[in-house]
């Protein structure tokens, strides 16, 4: 690329903030490094996550256990208010959506729940595929071993055929397989970015008489979803990424209104309905929603954030959000064909915006060390094995002219060969 073409890279970045209708949101963000394009996997702190939190804990130093009923709002339904007010962004009605636990604890309790309501005809298999987030697998298997079923002959995996990607042929494919009895996939793939079609392998799915479930947590709060309208049968999601809500902060479930009934693998103190909770009955009397799949009391220190961090999504729009994140990426990819490509570097994620989630995978042979080398410079990314930078421009934070320092940096770390100075992997976090 010469310099011409670069000059023009950076006005059309800088027209692109001239128009950007979310660039005040970055106000009320406190991003720790100049370039942070690492919000898919920890978002920053905004301000509103932060007074969220810090009127929970004034409450509770005030209020003690009075908090559970005279805190404003009162701790004792946080799970289902805080569920109701994220239903919008996944397409749920405010009682098909509750906050609770880790987003691997919410895929044991619901596939476990959803492995016991099977009809008596209905099989066991499970359908993932082969480029999951690794914990998905996890749970998946122990929950098949605890209920008798060898993961080696039912959890079936959908095979990538170019080690990025997941086509919907592949899937439906599988899913013909006789012994798959519940399908459950990523909104978005960790690794590459891809965004599958949920709706099509609902349709797929309930075509075959199985349950669709998905993990949503590459794309809650980046990419709008229409769970009930298409019929999902349950999902799952962390707080952390897009939504900003902090380290480890509460996760999300969702199911929908149909399974109401459906009886919690996992039963729990919370779970129960909150008019009769306090009976102590021995039998459990789980709550008419999705509430009944909480386990424990409500973490209220981890959920506040969310509360705040909601304010600024929903300030912002999640359509809104989708848009500039979709223009971001596909300028992120645009100058990365034009200023990259000659330094050995492919883009790994989807070309086309309706299969593209919120980030982008940049791949190298030297992905580790570049991903290293690029913290020099204030550009925060992280690495996935075996060969790729994951570049996340969160909508409501990063500007364009971000993405256009981030991508001059990246083949400048390259062309003067400064990422060499950096030892190889050895393990460790990335």
């Amino acid at each position: 690329m010469d310099d011409s073409d670069a000059a023009s890279a950076l006005e059309r970045a800088r027209d692109h903030d001239a128009d950007d209708e979310l660039a005040e949101f970055s106000e009320r963000f406190d991003v720790p490094d100049e370039y942070y394009m690492d919000g898919n996997s920890l978002g920053p702190i905004s301000t509103d996550a932060a007074d969220s939190l810090e009127n929970a804990v004034g409450e509770w130093r005030e209020l003690g256990i009075r908090g559970w009923t005279d805190s404003d709002p009162e701790w004792f339904h946080y799970g289902e208010r805080i569920g109701a007010k994220l239903a919008p962004l996944v397409g749920a009605h405010d009682d098909e959506v509750v906050v609770a636990d880790s987003t691997t604890v919410n895929i044991h309790k619901l596939i476990g729940s959803f492995l016991d309501a099977r009809d008596d005809d209905q099989p066991p298999g499970i359908l993932a595929n082969d480029l999951d987030f690794p914990t998905d697998h996890y749970a998946m298997a122990a929950q098949l071993r605890q209920r008798g079923f060898d993961p080696d002959e039912h959890l079936h995996r959908v095979e990538s055929a170019d080690g990025r990607t997941i086509t919907a042929d592949a899937v439906v494919d599988a899913i013909e397989n006789e012994d798959v009895g519940i399908v459950f996939m990523p909104s978005v793939l960790y690794r590459s970015g891809q965004l599958l079609d949920v709706e099509h392998i609902t349709e797929a799915a309930h075509e075959h008489g199985a349950f669709a479930g998905f993990d949503l947590a590459h794309s809650v709060g980046v990419v709008p979803h229409d769970c009930h309208d298409v019929g999902v049968d349950f999902a799952v999601w962390c707080s952390y990424k897009y939504l900003n809500a902090g380290p480890g902060a509460i996760a999300g479930l969702y199911v929908h209104e149909r399974h109401h009934d459906v009886e919690p693998a996992l039963a729990g103190w919370w779970g129960n309905d909150k008019e009769t909770m306090f009976d102590m009955a021995l039998d459990f009397d789980p709550a008419p929603h999705a509430g009944r799949h909480q386990v424990g009391t409500v973490p209220v220190l981890s959920a506040a954030p969310l509360d705040g961090a909601l304010d600024v999504v929903h300030d912002a729009g999640i359509d809104a959000i989708r848009e500039k994140s979709v223009a971001l990426t596909e300028f992120l990819v645009d100058f990365a064909d034009d200023h990259l490509a000659e330094h050995d570097v492919d883009v790994g994620t989807p070309r086309d915006p309706d299969r593209r989630g919120g980030h982008v995978a940049l791949e190298h042979d030297e992905a580790y060390r570049i991903s290293e080398a690029l913290r020099n410079h204030g550009v925060v990314t992280d690495f996935r094995q075996p060969n790729v930078v994951r570049v996340a421009p969160a909508p409501l934070y990063t500007s364009f002219e971000d993405v256009h320092d981030v991508v001059e940096i990246f083949a400048d770390v390259i062309e003067t060969g400064e990422y060499e100075s950096y030892d190889r992997q050895t393990g460790g976090v990335t």
